[in-house]
């Protein structure tokens, strides 16, 4: 299974990172390609939601089951989709300076291995691109970033 891994460190704390990404719902405010969100159920250690992702006239619904361990980690697992699998999780390490460092990864499969094989050049774009949109967010909830990203192959 192809994925991405990025190492950031933030100048934020973990929980408010850790609540940032967990705020799904919110998604369609800052996330490209994100349409709108539904949270189907939440509660303290586990989400299910959907998610409407589109590029001009292409729309693709996902379901997720999200398990949350505040401040420390939110695994997301696929459950249904266009894609065969689509799995991510995020760990956030308190750092001494009141900071964090965000070690985000996340793996997945396309249905056919033509389109992966096509599309997944474009995946890694859009996920540098996802996460430069959650670092913005936390600039404009938290206070502007002087961040250092470190990628981990």
């Amino acid at each position: 299974m192809p994925g991405i891994h990025e190492v950031r460190r933030l100048p934020y704390t973990a929980e408010q990172m850790f609540d940032l990404v967990a705020d799904v719902g919110r998604y369609g405010e800052f996330l490209p390609w994100v349409v709108a969100t539904r949270v189907r159920s939440d509660s303290e250690s586990e989400m299910t939601a959907d998610m409407l992702v589109g590029f001009k006239h292409l729309r693709e619904k996902f379901t997720s089951r999200v398990e949350k361990q505040r401040p420390n980690r939110i695994e997301v697992f696929y459950l249904d989709g266009p894609m065969k699998d689509l799995d991510n999780r995020w760990l956030f390490t308190p750092l001494s300076d009141e900071g964090c460092e965000i070690d985000f990864c996340v793996d997945f499969t396309f249905r056919s291995s033509v389109f992966e094989a096509l599309a997944g050049q474009y995946f890694d774009r859009a996920f540098r691109k996802m996460m430069a949109a959650f670092e913005a967010r936390a600039d404009a909830l938290y206070g502007s970033s002087s961040s250092s990203a470190t990628s981990v192959a």
